[in-house]
Formats: C-alpha cells, sequence, structure tokens
C-alpha cells in the first residue's frame, strides 16, 4: 500500500490538472481546486478525498482556509504542518484577492464604498482589528494601517501613533474602522469612547475623523451615516 495518493494515481479522466486544461478552471469543483494545491493524500486515499475531508473539517466549506487555524487542520489525518501553512496562505491569498484595488489610487463617495473596500479584508478576523484610512480633500486613500490587534478599549490605543501615521501620510482626514468578529457592526460603549477620544484628538490638530466604520459579517456601521457621529459627545 502506498503512504499517500498523487495526481498520477488517479484515471485521467479524474485528474483536475487534465480536466482544467481541457475545460478550464471554472468545470473544477471545490475539492478538485483543493486538491490541485495539496499535490497528495494520505495513505489508502486520493489528494481529492483529503481535499473533501479539509472543507468538511467545519461548518463554512472553502471558507475553512481562512476561519480555521493550522492546528485545526493538523488535526485532520493527512495534514502536516507543511499542509497546515500551505492551506492558511491559500485563504490569505483568497482574501486578499477579494478585496483587491481596482485602482491605483481608490476614491470613496461614501462609507458604504468604504466598508466595502475593507469588507472581506476585516469581516473574517477572530480578533478585533482597529485600522486607519487616511484620505486627501479628494476622498482618494492616500494609505492605511493596522493600529491596534485584539482590543477596541480606548486606554490601549494610542492617539499618537494614529496622527504621526495621518501626518506622515499628509492626509486631511482620517476615518478608522474596525471589525466585530460577532458579525454584529452595533457599536459597544467602548466603541463610542474610543470615536469620541479620537474625534476630538483630530479636532485638536486639525485633521479631522470623519467616520467610524464598525465592519460586520457582510454589513457595516457608520457613525456619520447613522447621525452619531456629531452625537458623540453626548453619548
Amino acid at each position: 500500500m502506498k503512504n499517500g495518493w498523487t495526481m498520477k494515481d488517479l484515471p485521467d479522466p479524474e485528474k483536475p490538472y487534465e480536466k482544467c486544461m481541457r475545460q478550464g478552471p471554472a468545470s473544477l469543483s471545490d475539492a478538485e481546486l483543493l486538491s490541485v494545491i495539496i499535490r497528495t493524500g494520505s495513505k489508502g486515499e486520493r489528494s481529492t478525498d483529503l481535499a473533501v475531508r479539509i472543507l468538511n473539517a467545519g461548518p463554512d466549506g472553502l471558507l475553512n482556509l481562512i476561519y480555521l487555524q493550522p492546528d485545526d487542520f493538523m488535526q485532520i489525518r493527512g495534514i502536516g504542518q507543511v499542509k497546515a501553512v500551505q492551506l492558511k496562505c491559500v485563504g490569505e491569498l483568497s482574501r486578499r484577492m477579494a478585496s483587491a484595488v481596482r485602482h491605483v489610487d481608490p476614491v470613496f463617495a461614501g462609507p458604504d464604498e468604504i466598508a466595502a473596500y475593507y469588507m472581506e479584508r476585516m469581516r473574517h478576523e477572530t480578533k478585533e482589528i482597529l485600522m486607519l484610512a487616511m484620505f486627501d480633500r479628494k476622498n482618494m486613500l492616500l494609505g492605511d494601517q493596522v493600529i491596534s490587534v485584539g482590543t477596541s478599549n480606548a486606554s490601549l490605543i494610542s492617539p499618537g501613533e494614529i496622527f504621526k501615521a495621518a501626518l506622515q501620510k499628509k492626509a486631511e482626514f482620517i476615518i478608522l474602522l474596525h471589525n466585530h468578529p460577532s458579525g454584529n457592526p452595533e457599536p459597544s460603549r467602548e466603541d463610542i469612547r474610543v470615536t469620541q477620544r479620537i474625534r476630538e484628538c483630530g479636532d485638536l490638530l486639525d485633521i479631522p475623523m470623519m467616520d467610524h466604520i464598525i465592519i460586520g459579517d457582510n454589513c457595516y456601521f457608520s457613525f456619520r451615516e447613522r447621525g452619531f457621529l456629531n452625537e458623540v459627545k453626548e453619548l
């Protein structure tokens, strides 16, 4: 018995490589696409069978590549450290491709476009990430920067770091974004306190914070859009 099956062990009509060449990548199933990445199966099974087990390892199918961690993959028979890292890298690559910009210098007309731009980049994160987006006076994105990971606590967020980055980019205004791993974008009291603190600092430095957008699961909350921004001091 072989230790692992490869693409060469599949009958010709079942080989994903040959099928892709004949019919194009769109003809491949999720399992076949994944089997091309992992290349080999485990003892007694084909790579496509292992791919099916990976897709069934969590409730999200292909999104398992984003949601599951390397240690989770390594619990699957036939997945070692190398394959686990490969799977996570494929997940990360797909996420970056989904959020890739179609324009070199993106210009946004409103919170909905900004939320859409960052949605795939942020909505799958299992920890809260606070992102700083910096803009010129024509609403063109000059750049963005992760400010904190794992907390939205105002006392642990440095306005100095935020506005140092904004000054370096010569930003005319900034927008904060962060994700809620729960999928519900409604702001917490701490979110409101963070918004108030950063907005006040921006007013002093003449680099206004124009919005704070919370990313949920295919949904978002905009402080400005919902009319909360002008009321933050009273909340």
